[in-house]
């Protein structure tokens, strides 16, 4: 009678590590999440040299460029645009590349120059703006060629 009451003992005590096994393996099962977040998009700034307040008609003021990243993900692209909101003059990057109004172009290096020749008399203003592929955008405004954060999205 005692082997059989050791035998039944040992069994429940098997049973018992079995259930908590099974119970431990399935909580891990269901906890895992195959979505595993990665970030993409991180925060950056535009940091400008000093630049001259006055810009005459034939003059062209350089705008030395340094794009200051918070973190670095592969895939991330970024690109410059401008608007001429006020006189009239042409920018170009450091790379010959002539920029039309609004349109896009890809920023291959994170330290970049901008050519900025003023075509006319009046002020010289104009919206700088650098975005990422994933919707973030930093805006500058140049006023007479001085440059000046306006905002952060």
């Amino acid at each position: 009678m005692n082997i059989l009451n050791n035998r039944n003992k040992r069994t429940s005590i098997f049973k018992a590590v079995a259930l908590c096994l099974i119970a431990a393996m399935s909580f891990t099962l269901v906890s895992c999440d195959d979505d595993m977040d990665i970030q993409q998009s991180y925060p950056f700034t535009v940091e400008v040299m000093p630049v001259p307040n006055k810009v005459v008609k034939g003059q062209t003021v350089e705008i030395r460029c340094e794009l200051k990243k918070e973190g670095d993900f592969s895939g991330t692209l970024y690109t410059i645009r401008y608007f001429q909101f006020e006189g009239e003059g042409s920018l170009k990057m450091d790379n010959g590349i002539t920029f039309l109004p609004n349109d896009r172009y890809l920023l291959e290096n994170e330290k970049f120059r901008l050519y900025y020749t003023a075509e006319g008399e009046e002020a010289h203003n104009f919206i700088v703006v650098v975005e990422d592929n994933f919707g973030v955008r930093i805006t500058e405004i140049v006023q007479n060629a001085g440059l000046e954060l306006i905002s952060k999205k």
